[in-house]
């Protein structure tokens, strides 16, 4: 666009100076025609790159997810093919469900045992506390009979027989009825035993339920989003692990992020919402509109880690990094629905409200770079 301009300014100097001689061709026509051209195109440069900032890093970014089982087991089948377009919710893989029903029908069978053992546990204890409440009637009655004969006795009135029988009465009821009240406390203190309402020992089978036929259920995975299997190197036989280190295959989801990388003083009239447009070499030709989403103010340098290590000022090493750019993610509004091959770069710009009478310079270079990504400059 430069070029362009600077054609059209020397096509008017020719005119004005050559041509039609309207004004004098001398060494100072020729100075302020030179200054003037270097710093009305400086000014402009400089004036664009604020008002209508253009970065040379865009970047297509689509988010991918390694894909680990959750049980471990023998693959039956992979009901998909890599590299190719997989709906949400797709099965992608299969693995032999058969340990995991049988896990569940043995629990499912011990989940039975347990809820009738706690109904046992109920009834063991109704015929505990019959047999702590006939205890105690036996010894109180024997209590009270001792205690009248001791009165009889006293008086004369009664045997000192009837007083030894009672005694002994006592002392052989009251094991009794204290191992029956030892008998109804255990069988209480089972029963007492409660998780969420249920006695423990069902409660644990139970759980332990549930986790089998969640497992039961993660014998088959599903696709988290729309995308594409990648890297599917899993075949029917092999055995897949829960191990996260070793996922089955890669899943990479069709929709896309476009990132934009600014130098740091390119962004100060950015503002969320301001209109995008970008090229990549994907698509030549094409502009893809958007808007600015949000800025990311932050990157790398600003962060310091935790150790041992003091501080130091990289500015005064021979070796320091040069500052990092800032990532503005663009929110894409084009309705053409073009692809956006993930990994994809190419340039973009973006259009503040300021200077919105030099915006046209931006849009036709950004469109003249579009139109040269047709071109395929290699020597073989």
């Amino acid at each position: 666009m430069e070029v362009l301009i600077l054609g059209i300014y020397s096509f008017l100097v020719w005119l004005v100076f050559i041509k039609f001689k309207w004004l004098p061709w001398n060494i100072y026509s020729q100075v302020a025609v030179v200054v003037i051209a270097i710093a009305g195109l400086t000014a402009m440069i400089l004036t664009l790159n604020v008002v209508a900032p253009s970065s040379s890093d865009v970047r297509v970014i689509n988010y991918s997810v390694e894909v680990v089982p959750r049980v471990t087991g023998r693959v039956i089948e992979v009901p998909i093919e890599g590299n190719r377009l997989i709906k949400k919710g797709t099965p992608i893989l299969k693995i032999d469900p058969e340990p995991f029903k049988l896990k569940v029908n043995e629990l499912e069978a011990t989940l039975v045992s347990s809820e009738a053992s706690a109904k046992q546990l109920r009834q063991d204890l109704s015929s505990a506390q019959s047999n702590t409440s006939s205890a105690m009637a036996q010894l109180n009655l024997a209590r009270t009979r001792l205690k009248q004969s001791q009165q009889l006795a006293s008086k004369g009135a009664g045997a000192h027989y009837d007083v030894d029988f009672y005694e002994s009465e006592v002392k052989r009821l009251q094991p009794t009825y204290e191992a029956a009240r030892t008998a109804e406390t255990k069988v209480q203190t089972q029963l007492n035993a409660l998780v969420n309402g249920e006695q423990s020992s069902v409660a644990t089978t139970r759980a332990q339920l549930e986790q089998a036929k969640w497992e039961l259920e993660q014998t088959v995975i599903y696709a988290p989003a729309d995308g594409y299997a990648i890297n599917l190197m899993v075949r029917v036989g092999s055995y897949a692990a829960a191990l996260p280190l070793r996922p089955v295959m890669t899943f990479v989801e069709v929709e896309a992020q476009v990132i934009a990388f600014y130098a740091q003083n390119e962004l100060s009239q950015v503002e969320p919402g301001n209109e995008v447009e970008i090229t990549l070499p994907t698509l030549p030709g094409k502009i893809v509109k958007g808007e600015v989403d949000s800025i990311v103010w932050a990157t790398g340098q600003g962060q310091y880690l935790a150790t041992g290590m003091l501080p130091n000022n990289p500015v005064e090493s021979d070796h320091a990094p040069p500052a990092q750019k800032y990532a503005v993610r663009v929110k894409l509004t084009d309705t053409n629905n073009y692809f956006l091959a993930m990994g994809a770069r190419g340039e973009g710009a973006i259009y503040t409200q300021h200077g919105k009478m030099i915006h046209l310079v931006r849009k036709v270079i950004i469109r003249v770079k579009s139109l040269t990504y047709y071109l395929v400059l290699k020597l073989h």
